[in-house]
């Protein structure tokens, strides 16, 4: 079982400060965004608590609050930054070394091969290095993601 001490999350969330943009498109008190590595998908973000967490019935009532208003902020950015038509989100916290809560925020593009779709999203995720983004082009959409967010672009609808 991996201990906060082992955890690539909590190692993270520890240099919160020197982390580059891919690392920390946004936090606030209690969560941080990331975009994800090991995929070919541009703009798989990663929302996870900032304290160790291994089960979502440990987050706290204020995380939990939280936790909705960031999904439904990184879905409305993704959409309007990468065009996606809709948004997977997906929480298991099962592969070795990555037992942190973490949420999968993923694009579903409209031009997705069907058999990449739904839960099949992640055969993009876990490739090798050389079939990854760059950092470049994931510090570059860090960016983009994080300046919608910034403009409160993302807010509630009050429809």
């Amino acid at each position: 079982m991996t201990t906060s001490a082992e955890c690539m999350c909590c190692g993270n969330n520890g240099r919160l400060s020197s982390l580059p943009p891919r690392e920390r498109i946004a936090a606030d008190s209690h969560w941080r965004v990331a975009h994800a590595f090991g995929t070919g998908l541009l703009g798989w973000l990663v929302l996870m608590p900032l304290r160790h967490v291994t089960s979502v019935a440990e987050l706290t009532d204020a995380e939990a609050a939280m936790l909705g208003q960031w999904q439904v902020r990184l879905s409305r950015a993704l959409h309007a930054v990468t065009g996606c038509t809709k948004t997977y989100i997906a929480q298991f916290a099962e592969a070795e070394g990555h037992a942190h809560v973490h949420f999968h925020i993923i694009p579903r593009m409209r031009d997705q091969p069907v058999e990449q779709r739904g839960p099949k999203v992640f055969t993009r995720l876990g490739r090798p290095e050389h079939r990854d983004l760059s950092t470049a082009q994931r510090d570059e959409i860090a960016a983009k993601i994080r300046n919608h967010l910034e403009r409160g672009q993302t807010h509630r609808r009050t429809e």
